[in-house]
Formats: C-alpha cells, sequence, structure tokens
C-alpha cells in the first residue's frame, strides 16, 4: 500500500493524507468504531431524502470553494431550489388567473422557475460523493440525475391532459402550484450531511474555484469528455424538443410522436438501471463510453431516414436504442469525470458538463428550427431533414473524442477510487 501511495503526485499524496486523517478523527469520535468500518456491507447509507439535491456551493454557481461536508451539504441548495419553484408556480399561477392574464407575471414566474435548474442540475455527483460509498455511486447519481428527464416527461404527458382548451390553463398552473407547495416541504428536513463519511474521499476539502477552474482546463481527458457529453446532450434535448415536428410532416400522428418520445425516455430509464449497478460493482466506466458514444452516433445517423419510412417501428426502435445509450452514458460520464478530476469537487466537473449541454439543446433548436423546410422548398412540406443531417454529421464528428480518453495525458486513473482504498488499507492496517 505504501508503495501506492508513494507513486501518486506530491499534491495528491497531500489530499490522501490529510483526508486519512481526517477519516481517522471522524472514526475515533464515534462511539462505536466497528460501525465505521468501510470495507464491510454497510456501504450503503439510510437517506431520508427520495430526491435530488444539490451542494451548497451551487448557490454561487455550483463550483466554488467547497466546504467540509460537517460544514455545509445538499440542504440549503434545495431549500433554495424549492423556494424558487414554489414562489415560480405561484406567480406563474397569478399571472394566469389575473383578468386580463398578465403575461409579464407568467413570463417571470416561469424565470424563477428556470433560476432554480442550476441548483439541481449539478446535485447527482455530490450528494452520491458525499451519502455513498464507492459501490453506490453510479446508481445514486444515475437515479437522482435521470428524475429530471423523468419529471419532465410526466409534465409533458399530463399537462395537455389538463388544459386541452386555453380556458384550462389557469386551472393547470394551480394544480402544478400546489404539487410543488407539497413537494418542498420536504426539503426542510433534509439532513445537510450524512451521521457517518460515507468514504475517505468524502471528507476532502476541494481546492477553490480558479484552481478547479485551471485543473480542469489542463486535464485533457476531461476536455475530451465534455465535448461529446455536451454535444449529445444538446441533440437530446433538441431532438425531445422538436420531435413532434420532425415526424408529423410525415403523417405521424401526435400521439404517435408522444409514444415515440415516452420510449425515448422510459427505455432510457430502464436501460440505466441496468447498466449503473453493473458498473458500480465492476468500474469499468471508461470500456462503457467507448461503447456508448458510437452506438449514440449511429442512431443519430440513422435516424435521417427513420421518418420518411412513414411507419412507427422505425422510430420506436432507433429512439429506444437512442434513449438506451444516452441515459445509461450520463450517470457513467459524470462519475468518471470525478474521478478523473479528484481532488477537484464532483459538482465542478458536473457543472461545467451540464451547463454545456443546456447551452448547446438551446443552441441547436434555433439551428435545426432554421433548417426546416419552408412550404414548397422539399417534400414532404416543413420536413426538417436537413436538421437530422446536420445532427448525425456533428454527432459522428465527435465520437472520436471519446475513443481517444484514456490514451491521451498520461492516461486516465480513477483517482478518487485510488484515495479510497488507500484509506481502507490504511484502517485495516489500524
Amino acid at each position: 500500500m505504501h508503495e501506492r501511495i508513494g507513486q501518486l503526485p506530491r499534491e495528491e499524496q497531500e489530499h490522501l493524507l490529510n483526508d486519512c486523517r481526517d477519516w481517522t478523527e471522524m472514526a475515533d469520535r464515534s462511539s462505536s468504531s466497528k460501525d465505521l468500518s468501510f470495507t464491510h456491507t454497510e456501504t450503503v447509507r439510510q437517506i431520508r431524502t427520495e430526491e435530488s439535491s444539490v451542494p451548497s456551493q451551487s448557490l454561487e454557481g455550483g463550483i466554488h470553494d467547497t466546504p467540509r461536508p460537517a460544514q455545509g451539504g445538499p440542504r440549503l441548495a434545495l431549500i433554495a431550489s424549492s423556494l424558487l419553484v414554489l414562489v415560480g408556480n405561484w406567480t406563474r399561477y397569478a399571472g394566469t388567473r389575473a383578468s386580463p392574464p398578465n403575461f409579464g407575471a407568467t413570463m417571470f414566474g416561469q424565470i424563477l422557475i428556470g433560476l432554480a435548474q442550476p441548483f439541481v442540475l449539478s446535485a447527482p455527483t455530490r450528494f452520491s460523493d458525499l451519502w455513498f460509498s464507492p459501490r453506490g455511486r453510479v446508481s445514486a447519481t444515475a437515479i437522482a440525475s435521470l428524475a429530471n428527464p423523468f419529471g419532465g416527461a410526466l409534465g409533458q404527458l399530463i399537462n395537455p391532459f389538463l388544459a386541452s382548451h386555453p380556458k384550462d390553463i389557469a386551472p393547470m398552473t394551480l394544480y402544478i402550484a400546489v404539487i410543488s407547495s407539497v413537494a418542498a416541504i420536504p426539503s426542510l428536513f433534509i439532513p445537510a450531511k450524512p451521521p457517518t463519511p460515507s468514504s475517505a474521499s468524502s471528507t476532502h476539502t476541494p481546492p477553490g474555484l480558479r484552481k478547479s477552474l485551471g485543473l480542469l482546463c489542463h486535464n485533457p481527458n476531461f476536455v475530451l469528455l465534455l465535448l461529446p457529453f455536451a454535444v449529445y446532450v444538446g441533440f437530446f434535448n433538441s431532438l425531445s424538443s422538436l420531435l413532434t415536428q420532425i415526424l408529423t410532416p410525415y403523417n405521424f400522428s401526435e400521439t404517435e410522436s408522444g409514444v415515440a418520445g415516452a420510449l425515448l425516455i422510459l427505455v432510457g430509464l430502464v436501460a440505466a438501471a441496468v447498466t449503473s449497478p453493473m458498473i458500480d460493482r465492476s468500474k469499468k466506466y471508461l470500456l462503457l463510453i467507448k461503447c456508448l458514444v458510437p452506438v449514440i452516433a449511429i442512431c443519430d445517423l440513422a435516424f435521417i431516414w427513420t421518418p420518411g419510412t412513414r411507419s412507427v417501428a422505425a422510430p420506436y426502435v432507433i429512439l429506444s436504442v437512442l434513449g438506451a445509450a444516452s441515459f445509461s452514458l450520463v450517470p457513467v460520464a459524470l462519475e468518471w469525470a470525478a474521478e478523473i478530476t479528484w481532488p477537484v469537487g464532483p459538482e465542478a466537473a458536473s457543472t461545467i458538463c451540464w451547463t454545456g449541454g443546456q447551452l448547446l439543446g438551446g443552441i441547436f433548436i434555433v439551428i435545426s428550427d432554421a433548417l426546416k423546410e419552408e412550404d414548397g422548398e422539399g417534400e414532404p412540406k416543413g420536413n426538417m431533414g436537413k436538421a437530422l443531417i446536420f445532427q448525425a454529421v456533428v454527432a459522428c464528428v465527435f465520437v472520436p473524442c471519446a475513443l481517444m480518453l484514456g490514451r491521451v495525458g498520461g492516461g486516465a486513473r480513477n483517482k478518487r477510487l485510488e484515495v479510497d482504498k488507500a484509506a481502507s488499507d490504511a484502517n485495516m492496517e489500524r
């Protein structure tokens, strides 16, 4: 074990020694050192929350100086997010309820709801790092990360039934406001930190913002991961938003388009539920990333001709495979980013990846809409064939980035796992 520690860079050795000392001190303060044995089956803590949360440093954009778990944790950010969603929904309801409806108030409420997103978007990696041992981090990140698109899918599915006519808009926003009020209550009771640290790496203090950004920018494997992650998240958001416009020119009904969108998400959730525990056990992050990225690019390429088949079988199959690959990729990529960028906090890499994906998603929607065939310019009228070609070409261009992972910068090590392993060995030697 000492030889393995000696092979680490000096800075990482110092972080490791500090983490081992902090971890040992916490263990000594416990009334029962047996309860703090991280080498046995007690690796998944009993958690009172059932929702994703975000570290308190997200109040400053998600990646500023990270407090120790004993001093902060996800609780403050989760409360802030809940309050923004709560106030935003009731403000939006007030705007739709006014006579005449107040567009300004409605839009302001929508903006408040959008401002809540950054507080929870990068939460999963930080939450899993704080609460879970290495044996459960990917699964925890998957559940929290994929809860976001799952909730969005439910909203898209349910809201049309609640508001089939313009007069139903105000009652629909009322229902949503009531639901958000109930959902905000648990945030007040979520613990800020686990009763005991889940692992040695979860006790360390990450570098400050400037140093973290410097370490990330000079990490070639992180840069190579960021590029395809942001592009594929952006295209996923664009495709799911424009799916009805893509399919309806080819005589697909709105119901068939809705089913295609549901398959995109639901099959993805099932696939992620299968792959995440497997990665937790095997730690084969890089292998899965290199397998899934080409699958996503192939699906984007095949989807160019899918609407033209005018058969529901083709889009259903292609979108199911695309959803399975995309949803399986997200938690694995985020957790691997946390591994290769340690000692940078896991929320730093996650925030940058998600920011890039959301930004490109908006850009791709605008570009795809601009590439839409106007009436009389192509067959069928209003088709988005050029947009699908654009999506496929860009998706294929970034495949080599994923295939180069681990081959640059002296290779890619799971640094956080090495820290936890070394600390576990040190604890056993004691």
